[in-house]
């Protein structure tokens, strides 16, 4: 069985130990690619680094985190922009809105995120959506896009399940990681009706593990146990699971070519 974790922060220092252990036991385990979401300015180098280091497996997005849009998010806007022109990114992401942590930049989130929309439609690249307490307030920029072709991924799906076919209905996929693997998880009914045709899998590593590692440092060598919920929820096999969510982001992040 092949899978694709389409988001693992593999760059980060919790995995500077062990990261080129971390990456072969991956690919050992079945996941074939890890799709890399950028953060802002200071992990681009590490990232890059991360990608050189394994090329065709680790591959890059680029993108502003709406966490670390502050004062200066114009200054590293430009930055990604002069990155996403030299090309070899799989997306732009990862980007979006986020009013958990602190609501200072808000407006400056959204300015920042309508950006990013517009960038990857310059080129053509899938958008990755983090929206931790903000789903109505990204919706409400996507709807300036509607039409425009604007594809993408909400990652980490936080949503109901009319959120998450609102969604769908906007022609995105939903990520879905280790969250789907805990107890009384609202994330078990939107698999359940959505259905896999909409479904991409990912880990978010270095955090939040599935259970029963919850808790501990996330890998991408746990997309199984995600995938085998996932098909448990769906009425699916995991080899069934495995070909439509890969198949599924082959397609979006345009693997085939690379």
């Amino acid at each position: 069985m092949e899978w694709i974790d389409t988001h693992v922060h593999i760059y980060l220092p919790e995995f500077d130990e062990d990261r080129r252990q971390m990456v072969d036991e991956a690919v050992a385990s079945g996941v074939s690619q890890l799709l890399m979401p950028n953060v802002d300015s200071h992990t681009i180098g590490p990232m890059m680094e991360a990608a050189q280091q394994h090329p065709g497996v680790c591959l890059p997005m680029m993108a502003l985190h709406p966490t670390s849009v502050k004062e200066d998010y114009e200054t590293q806007m430009k930055e990604v922009e002069q990155w996403l022109a030299q090309g070899g990114f799989v997306a732009v992401g990862e980007t979006g809105i986020d009013l958990y942590w602190d609501k200072t930049y808000f407006k400056e989130q959204v300015i920042a995120f309508r950006r990013h929309a517009e960038l990857a439609l310059q080129y053509d690249l899938p958008l990755v959506i983090h929206s931790r307490n903000a789903l109505e307030e990204i919706f409400g920029v996507m709807e300036e896009f509607r039409g425009s072709g604007l594809k993408g991924v909400f990652h980490c799906f936080p949503g109901d399940l009319q959120q998450a076919e609102k969604a769908v209905g906007m022609g995105f996929l939903l990520g879905i990681g280790g969250v789907v693997t805990y107890k009384n998880s609202t994330m078990a009914r939107v698999v359940e009706h959505v259905g896999l045709q909409h479904i991409i899998l990912e880990t978010d590593a270095p955090y939040l593990a599935p259970a029963p590692h919850r808790g501990k440092r996330n890998q991408s060598t746990y997309i199984p146990i995600i995938g085998r919920k996932v098909a448990e929820l769906t009425g699916t096999t995991p080899a069934q699971t495995a070909q439509i969510s890969t198949q599924n982001a082959r397609a979006l992040f345009g693997l085939d070519n690379i």
